[in-house]
């Protein structure tokens, strides 16, 4: 047997290459198929089948593009409702490929139509290799139960979830491999560990939604303190359901004059993809800050609405093309352009730009101290704020900065703005500047760099 795990940073996300006797079958794959087609060339596979483990809310994914350019068959859990030609999958029924044999488990909980996929290498044993849970079970975690809004409880599915996870995923043997759909950083956990696989036996002596509880409690515990999910995700599903656009189809980015953009921006969001320290120095007044260097597609898709006309600033033309490829694995795919010649171009066209000043955590320290600095804005995740923050901070997550700044932040006062390193701090800055703010500072370094100085935090 022939297995490969993909991981995409940039969306947390994990898929699959599966092979033996010349076929295979792509599990959960990206948008962009590029690397499954050439892996499975090298390995002298043709991909005859692409699975799905659920609808996936958080990217766009790439069954449509793999079925047309492979004719592979698509796979989906049989509550998908999937309004394209494809194979409707239950609890029980198999997929052969070779000698490999591929099972399929109903486990809804994260969401209806959830499958895990039971891996038989029956050139080796007959006893499970590996299990990919997509979403229903991760590396210390499970899958969030409140991703559907009004169209079923998150009591209901957490209560699902349950049953899914004590009655098959941890019935199979402890020595069964767990290969998850997302790692660290996706928002649809809440404490997924970075680690990318484990087994049966690990993850129920050390994933705390799998430790001893009864039903109830798992409900509760499932359901209590959740993170707003991302707008973006419910778009994402039902564009996954009805079959998404062919990416060759997507016309490319047209270069823009400064003029040009200056014209549009009033109808359009200026993404400006380059690092913090780059954006600090000068960037287009009102534009929005997140860099390619992190997870920039699931915070593109979070923090701008889908279909929302976009300009791109980049170094390079190399680096639009990346930002397009990127966006549109969320989902953004009205992309209007980009700036010609980049922000360099704009100061030469001689258009007003804007700066962020940049600081250390020692800097803020003593500003802090010597109360130059008015009010930190801490836009880090529930979890790393009761992990140990600053004393004087406000917490306001990212995600849900822009609809609460206005009324717990004073934007005639110096603020500071601060994450774990840096990145989402830059983003915090651009979005209060686009709202008003004018004495606005990005703390470099974040968190990391104020606890490597050891100085004051607070639980």
């Amino acid at each position: 047997m022939y297995f490969k795990q993909f991981y995409l940073g940039c969306l947390a996300h994990a898929s699959y290459l599966i092979g033996d006797q010349g076929e295979a079958a792509v599990v959960d794959p990206q948008r962009d198929i590029e690397e499954y087609l050439d892996e499975a060339a090298k390995q002298r596979l043709t991909i005859r089948h692409v699975i799905e483990t659920h609808l996936h809310a958080d990217f766009v994914s790439g069954h449509r593009e793999i079925s047309q350019r492979t004719g592979a068959s698509i796979y989906f859990g049989a509550k998908a409702n999937a309004e394209f030609n494809h194979v409707a999958v239950k609890d029980g029924d198999e997929l052969r490929i070779g000698k490999v044999v591929l099972r399929f488990l109903e486990t809804p909980g994260h969401t209806p139509e959830s499958i895990s996929v039971v891996i038989t290498d029956q050139n080796q044993s007959e006893q499970p290799y590996a299990v990919l849970t997509g979403d229903a079970m991760f590396i210390g975690d499970v899958g969030r139960p409140d991703l559907l809004g009004a169209r079923m409880s998150a009591a209901e599915l957490a209560g699902m979830l349950y049953d899914s996870l004590h009655q098959k995923l941890l019935a199979l043997p402890d020595s069964t491999k767990v290969y998850p759909a997302h790692g660290a950083g996706s928002m649809c956990g809440r404490n997924i560990s970075s680690e990318r696989s484990s087994t049966i036996g690990e993850q129920r002596k050390v994933n705390y939604a799998l430790q001893p509880m009864s039903r109830n409690e798992f409900i509760r515990m499932m359901t209590t303190d959740l993170p707003e999910a991302p707008s973006y995700f419910s778009v994402d599903a039902q564009i996954n359901r009805k079959g998404p656009a062919i990416m060759e189809e997507l016309p490319a980015p047209l270069p823009l004059m400064p003029q040009e953009v200056q014209a549009k921006s009033k109808d359009c969001v200026i993404v400006d993809t380059r690092p913090a320290d780059q954006y600090g120095v000068a960037h287009v007044p009102g534009s929005i800050n997140i860099g390619l260097g992190g997870q920039f597609a699931s915070w593109a898709g979070s923090l701008i609405p889908l279909n929302t006309p976009l300009i791109i600033v980049a170094e390079n033309e190399e680096r639009v093309l990346e930002s397009r490829l990127r966006l549109a694995r969320v989902g953004h795919e009205n992309i209007i352009g980009y700036l010609a010649g980049g922000i360099l171009a704009w100061d030469r066209a001689g258009l007003p730009t804007a700066t962020t000043e940049q600081i250390t955590a020692t800097e803020l320290n003593q500003r802090i101290k010597e109360k130059e600095v008015d009010q930190v804005v801490d836009v880090r995740r529930i979890g790393e704020w009761n992990a140990g923050h600053i004393r004087e901070a406000i917490h306001i997550p990212l995600n849900i900065l822009s609809k609460e700044a206005l009324s717990r932040l004073s934007p005639d006062k110096n603020t500071a703005a601060i994450c774990a390193g840096g990145y989402r701090s830059s983003m915090a800055t651009s979005i209060l500047e686009k709202l008003g703010y004018h004495k606005i500072t990005n703390v470099i370094g974040g968190m990391n760099a104020w606890n490597s100085s050891q100085l004051e935090v607070v639980n």
